[in-house]
């Protein structure tokens, strides 16, 4: 394995467009992306519903970076739907509006979705983040992969932001994690021995007509099928910029933690899917509200504990980059002040008004950005 990575970063992130007045979901994806390309160009695309838009930076070297991107293209983004009466929120799922009113983007690729998945592709009203971390050697991206699976359950959980779904509380605070995870190609992968076993999978996949190619295996952490990437694909989209640049700095700092691991030949501690499954779901159940699973250790600990230690294993590779203090403060700002789910719920809890709880998300999707 190469001993010096460049490991880049970029992020992509889905948002919804809802109307100022009603603060339902509007289908103004093509009315407002015209403007919204001539400020940032291809960084800006359509997604599967015309109520949704999604961003990606280009690559990036460092967080600042990131963040500074991450704020442009929101800025942007906001600018033009604002210009169209409409409101940018960075939420995993909508408080209210239902997916029935929802209008599929006339695109052949998000047409075929829709067609090739019938009700699955009618509920996915849904809005995630994707980190990639650059690896160019595809054998160590696979090695890296099988590390880092047993810590996406924390990351989750920091980034949950979907409570309601349908104007009902789910009870869940990742409720986008469960419309997620009934898709066939959704969930955590599974170990491989080598890259060869995993282009081998995806050669089947395709020639028994499972995917039509690799970028229709959803997993959780994938090797990118477009760009020399390791995609973390686990956590629904942040409401705010700081908490994007958290996960981001958490995600990178674990893929470096787990090359090197995987460099040095560290023992690989293996888990049953049943474990990793059951690990996802509390994370996706409680949030940071409850006991998650240390996968590594098989057994249930405070979420606090379990995210802390995940810290704590990520500390020298966030001092190498000079990110630990940006991240540890960041992590346990969320600790303290709860994560997106949290504090949608107690914008209900003062007035019983899911608009209040949009008007939340709305403001801290722009806090920062102007």
């Amino acid at each position: 394995m190469p001993a010096n990575e460049p490991f880049t970063i970029g992020v992509e992130e889905e948002y919804q467009i809802v109307d100022r007045g009603t603060r339902e979901l509007r289908p103004r994806a093509l009315r407002i992306l015209p403007e919204a390309r001539a400020a940032v160009g291809e960084q800006v695309t359509p997604e599967l519903y015309l109520s949704q838009i999604e961003i990606g930076t280009p690559v990036c070297r460092t967080l600042a970076d990131v963040r500074a991107e991450l704020t442009r293209l929101r800025r942007e983004v906001i600018s033009a739907a604002e210009n169209d009466n409409c409101h940018i929120a960075a939420a995993g799922t909508h408080p209210f509006s239902h997916w029935e009113d929802q209008q599929v983007t006339p695109r052949r690729r998000y047409l075929g979705i829709a067609e090739e998945y019938e009700q699955l592709a009618r509920e996915h009203l849904i809005y995630g983040c994707h980190v990639h971390v650059g690896i160019s050697d595809r054998e160590a991206a696979i090695r890296t992969m099988n590390r880092a699976r047993l810590w996406l359950a924390p990351l989750l959980a920091l980034a949950a932001s979907s409570p309601y779904w349908l104007g009902e509380d789910t009870g869940y605070a990742s409720f986008r994690t469960e419309i997620w995870r009934r898709w066939p190609m959704a969930g955590t992968p599974q170990v491989f021995s080598s890259r060869a076993e995993y282009d081998a999978l995806v050669e089947t996949l395709v020639a028994t007509g499972s995917v039509s190619d690799a970028t229709k295996i959803y997993w959780d952490v994938r090797p990118s099928a477009r760009f020399e990437t390791l995609e973390f694909r686990v956590t629904d989209v942040c409401m705010s910029v700081d908490e994007a640049v958290m996960i981001a700095g958490l995600v990178s700092a674990l893929t470096r933690t787990c090359y090197e691991q995987a460099a040095q030949d560290e023992l690989l501690k293996h888990a049953r899917p049943e474990l990793l499954r059951a690990a996802k779901w509390r994370a996706a159940r409680y949030g940071l509200d409850a006991e998650l699973i240390d996968v590594a250790e098989g057994r249930a600990v405070p979420a606090h504990e379990h995210v802390e230690k995940m810290l704590s294993q990520l500390r020298p590779a966030l001092e190498e980059t000079h990110d630990w203090p940006e991240i540890s403060t960041l992590v346990r700002d969320t600790l303290k002040h709860g994560n997106g789910a949290t504090r949608q719920r107690a914008a209900f809890a003062r007035a019983g008004s899911f608009k209040d709880v949009v008007d939340l998300i709305v403001a801290e999707t722009v806090r920062g950005t102007r």
